[in-house]
């Protein structure tokens, strides 16, 4: 995306219908000046899916909090399409007081994917992967694992130009027991998600600022000695209700719960 110079005159802008809100297009940067030019995948996007015309609005977002209003003036078709556009104006998307990652063990089949999109959209603001012992996926070092990664990654950055979020989530390495167990010890908070706990989510005392951690186990559960670790490093398991969840959708659940008891919502 290029940028700069100054605002042009009126285009015939026409305003989003009532109760929407403009389409998200994630950038590198946010253009430095009053005028624009959106390229590459996002602006095959716009023109090929979208079908974005001159006049309509749609907000850039860096993905980090960044976020600019803007116009389209011009949309150029064809093998490299793009779209002239004007800022109209800027505004920060402040980061959370309580910054809640999901630790989503790895799931089989697209079900890890769909747990990435239900947890962006929910709010989360981090999904760390879990090698956890009874994970039927398996991300082995190499190639495989780190394709298997960015297809997280890109759910993640999907599912936040979705939700209109100016902050896509950071979806970091994977971890094993050990490696979420060191995480754990330093969080501010961290709750594991088990179907068998007496304590529900909602009458856990949760905090109000720092780090908090929601673990999600895979389809078979948590071993003993995964529930012993992580119990010992600060984790206190907690249940969300009489049913039992799929791994897919329990953590987008728990960002539910904590988005109506905290000040996130």
């Amino acid at each position: 995306m290029a940028g700069g110079g100054d605002a042009g005159g009126d285009t015939g802008r026409q305003e989003p219908a009532p109760g929407s809100t403009p389409p998200v297009f994630l950038v590198d940067a946010l253009p430095p000046g009053d005028r624009a030019v959106l390229d590459g995948e996002e602006a095959r996007h716009a023109v090929t899916v979208r079908r974005t015309r001159a006049g309509e609005r749609l907000m850039l977002s860096d993905g980090a909090g960044g976020l600019a209003d803007c116009v389209v003036d011009a949309v150029t078709p064809g093998r490299h399409p793009s779209l002239e556009v004007t800022v109209c104006g800027r505004r920060e998307d402040p980061p959370p007081r309580l910054r809640v990652t999901i630790v989503q063990a790895l799931a089989k089949g697209d079900r890890g994917e769909l747990a990435v999109e239900l947890a962006t959209e929910a709010g989360a603001d981090a999904v760390l992967p879990w090698r956890a012992a009874r994970s039927v996926a398996r991300w082995e070092d190499g190639p495989r694992g780190a394709k298997a990664l960015a297809r997280w990654r890109t759910a993640a950055r999907s599912a936040a130009k979705q939700a209109r979020r100016g902050r896509v989530p950071d979806v970091p390495e994977p971890v094993d027991t050990a490696g979420l167990a060191a995480r754990v010890a330093e969080a501010d908070g961290a709750y594991l998600l088990e179907a068998t706990a007496e304590t529900g989510l909602k009458e856990v005392s949760l905090p109000e600022r720092g780090e908090l951690y929601l673990i999600v186990g895979p389809e078979g559960g948590v071993t003993g000695e995964e529930l012993a670790a992580l119990t010992a490093a600060g984790a206190v398991g907690v249940r969300l209700g009489p049913t039992v969840l799929r791994t897919s959708t329990a953590g987008a659940v728990a960002l539910g719960t904590l988005g109506a008891l905290t000040a996130r919502w």
